[in-house]
């Protein structure tokens, strides 16, 4: 019998707690729509992309010295000049990998078409070193954000 009130005891406390337990409270939303209009939006946040994915190309270990040199110059650069126009959200190398992934790039790009106009701009891809491969992707629009926060978080070159 006493076995039966302790755990009858025990019930009405934990249903007591819980009956009086808070909603927690409703977090302000930070919707900033001026900015979700600028980094193209949708109303989840969203927007679409196309990953391309840099892989070792035919070419790559018979381009050498100078030349080799002279094209990662242009590939460089390309990638600052698609991400000053806003084509390019995010890219970055891929350490040493079983697949011959080399990098990707995160374009703004609606379309494969549309990507592949834009990854064909740049010269390692021209040159063979790079082949891309192009998958249409959906994911945060703050991305976008990326390439004016790395140029304040980047040192200048001395």
């Amino acid at each position: 019998m006493k076995l039966k009130n302790l755990i009858l005891a025990a019930l009405v406390l934990c249903t007591g707690t819980f009956a009086i337990a808070e909603e927690p409270a409703k977090q302000e939303s930070a919707y900033d729509a001026e900015l979700a209009e600028r980094l193209g939006a949708d109303e989840r946040g969203m927007k679409k992309y196309v990953l391309a994915i840099l892989k070792t190309g035919p070419k790559d270990g018979e381009i050498t010295g100078d030349e080799r040199q002279t094209i990662f110059s242009g590939h460089f650069s390309n990638m600052e000049r698609l991400a000053n126009e806003g084509k390019l959200a995010v890219a970055g190398p891929f350490g040493k990998n079983d697949k011959s992934f080399r990098g990707l790039f995160i374009l703004n790009a609606a379309t494969v078409e549309e990507a592949e106009a834009l990854a064909s701009s740049d010269p390692a891809i021209k040159a063979g070193i790079f082949v891309v491969d192009l998958i249409p992707w959906y994911g945060s629009a703050s991305l976008m954000a990326s390439p004016e926060i790395h140029r304040k978080i980047s040192k200048p070159e001395e």
